[in-house]
């Protein structure tokens, strides 16, 4: 049985895992949920996540949401094929847990925060806070401002290899700078690793929407 994954065609958390399928050539079944209209709410959702957000995937039976927890379980899953993104030395394991967790404290709040002020709230009827879009794009600057130490210095954000942590900027990065907030070329390390991570074949077939 193919892998079913369930989502909204442009959501950020939803390319973050089909980018990770792609690039481990895992073939999926993509099934779309409008939360647009609030399907995601609905109790035939619900049943399978339980906090109503996408995506999930089931997986022959397993269900299992958290974009992040998806990316790694098919990662670990396929590790035999495609690109490895997962390392099993205990050095890199642990550098890579640590570029994982730069990414999600020190990137995502201020991208998605701007992704939602400059963006998707106007989706959903709401109006941008100004103040806080001005806010989070300065805390973005100073976060990028290190990134480009690090990648200074090494490829990657957990070395010399690609692995999840530099594809899970992806979605949220690509959001930024179509809404016209470009951080990234003036900080030339970090123009040099968005360039080749954006430019994975991966990420040109799922871009656009599922």
């Amino acid at each position: 049985m193919v892998l079913k994954l369930y989502g909204f065609t442009t959501s950020t958390c939803t390319l973050r895992v089909a980018v990770v399928l792609k690039e481990k050539n895992v073939p999926f079944e993509f099934v779309p949920v409008d939360v647009l209209k609030g399907a995601h709410k609905a109790p035939e959702f619900t049943t399978y996540q339980p906090f109503g957000q996408v995506p999930y995937i089931d997986d022959n039976g397993l269900i299992l949401y958290e974009s992040r927890a998806i990316c790694r379980y098919i990662a670990a899953k396929y590790a035999s094929q495609g690109t490895p993104l997962l390392p099993t030395d205990p050095t890199a394991t642990a550098f890579f847990e640590q570029a994982a967790s730069t990414e999600t404290s020190n990137y995502d709040p201020f991208v998605s925060g701007l992704a939602w002020e400059l963006k998707f709230v106007s989706w959903f009827g709401g109006k941008t806070d100004e103040a806080r879009a001005k806010s989070l794009q300065s805390q973005l600057s100073a976060k990028l401002d290190a990134y480009n130490v690090i990648l200074g210095k090494q490829k990657y954000l957990a070395g010399n290899d690609i692995t999840l942590a530099d594809l899970f900027h992806l979605p949220y990065g690509a959001v930024v700078l179509d809404i016209g907030l470009d951080e990234f070329s003036s900080r030339p390390n970090v123009a040099r690793w968005w360039k080749d991570i954006s430019s994975r074949a991966s990420w040109e077939a799922v871009k656009g929407g599922i």
